[in-house]
């Protein structure tokens, strides 16, 4: 919904294009004032945990660059990105079977940006597209203010169902409905944590092609496994996926810097769209992570990522058994979250405030569904707070959730005897 209190004092609202009406806060992004103050925990937004970076080894990175190529990395390049950082990016992509050129890769100011560039490329107001039900809150954003229809694709522990898949496309096409792709982040998904099963992946590619839609694979986190590797890409399997890519998660997000693989075709289109965008992306960042990528042990990084994660993500579950052992969870093999369904009649957007002022934050399930549903559901987020904290912020959540379903039953029985 559009913010209407700024309306009331907007001189331009006749000016404006009718898009920037689907222009909403995000409901994570407005947490970030609340969870910034220390005495609260917070289990909202999905931050990396940067303190486990060797800085050490990115301040010689950086000071390498600045005395081999300074001149070259404060300097416009070209729309498409850095060439040695393409090719790293390939064999990046190659550890989840991806074969690639450097040709068609397109460097970004992360990949939310490029998803941005994408969906300007396609969506028309009215079209749809297809996503995970819940998505991810970024995803949805983009695709309402291209002014496009987010029809939620049902998943489970296995990720989203083919069969959902398919009686959605037949039900929409029956309407005459446009649908233009499907968005999945198929690997530790945002918000739910789960994978999308191997067994899985061929029919849903089988499924798009078949119905000519575009797949819009998001794979930040598809590294971050904890034991076991994760399927191979869906780009691996077919050509005309388009694949995202961030070094926000395994490095930085300061960095700001991401990348689309596509078909040669649509790469020409989206370098043409980033350059009239943004000129370029940063040299500056993407030529420091090519230097960091070439000088350290990347992939030992990233293994220690692996452990921090794992270790918190044990935190929250054993804090979860002991505190709330009665609400479901899901449990992730990698990445960032815990997907909570919460007791009935319980809504998680309506009880955040009560957290806060218990001094706990997470994100409501609302915002990860175009549709306003996910009411009881909530999304914790273990991957910056320690362990112990993790434990303090949900023994906190079990304070609040433990009170709110005694009122419930309170006033339910109020209602019985009446």
């Amino acid at each position: 919904m559009p913010n209407t209190t700024a309306n009331k004092f907007d001189d331009w609202l006749d000016l404006y294009a009718d898009r920037a009406n689907t222009l909403s806060v995000s409901e994570v992004r407005a947490l970030f004032a609340v969870v910034s103050r220390p005495e609260v925990v917070s289990l909202a937004g999905g931050m990396p945990y940067v303190h486990a970076l060797p800085k050490d080894t990115i301040e010689k990175s950086f000071k390498k660059l600045m005395h081999d190529r300074g001149d070259l990395a404060i300097q416009y390049s070209g729309g498409q990105g850095d060439l040695t950082l393409r090719d790293q990016v390939r064999e990046l992509m190659a550890l989840e079977g991806i074969k690639s050129s450097v040709e068609d890769i397109v460097m970004t100011t992360g990949s939310q940006h490029g998803l941005d560039l994408i969906s300007g490329l396609f969506l028309e107001r009215g079209d749809v597209v297809l996503a995970e039900g819940p998505s991810y809150v970024g995803a949805i954003g983009i695709f309402r203010h291209y002014e496009a229809h987010v029809e939620h694709v049902e998943t489970d522990n296995d990720g989203l169902q083919p069969e959902a898949l398919e009686e959605a496309i037949k039900r929409l096409k029956a309407e005459g409905r446009k649908i233009k792709f499907l968005y999945l982040v198929p690997n530790f998904a945002n918000p739910s944590g789960v994978t999308l099963a191997a067994k899985r992946r061929a029919r849903i590619i089988e499924l798009c092609r078949k119905n000519h839609i575009l797949v819009l694979e998001d794979n930040p986190y598809g590294l971050l496994y904890f034991d076991k590797k994760v399927p191979n890409a869906l780009r691996s399997m077919d050509d005309n996926v388009i694949y995202l890519g961030s070094f926000s998660k395994i490095l930085a997000p300061g960095f700001r810097v991401g990348y689309v693989l596509c078909p040669p075709a649509i790469r020409e289109k989206l370098v043409l769209a980033q350059e009239s965008a943004i000129l370029c992306p940063s040299a500056f960042s993407q030529m420091l992570i090519s230097e960091y990528l070439a000088e350290s042990d990347w992939q030992g990084q990233i293994e220690t990522f692996r452990g921090v994660y794992r270790e918190r993500r044990d935190a929250a579950l054993d804090a979860m058994k002991e505190y709330l052992p009665k609400l479901s969870t899901t449990r992730p093999e990698g990445g960032f979250y815990l997907w909570i369904t919460l007791p009935e009649g319980l809504d998680s957007k309506a009880m955040l405030p009560l957290a806060v002022k218990e001094l706990v934050a997470y994100t409501p399930g609302t915002a990860f569904y175009g549709d306003g549903t996910g009411q009881n559901k909530l999304r914790i987020c273990y991957s910056f707070p320690t362990p112990d904290n993790i434990k303090v912020g949900i023994k906190r959540l079990s304070n609040v959730i433990n009170l709110q379903t005694e009122l419930r039953d309170t006033f339910a029985k109020k209602g019985t005897k009446k």
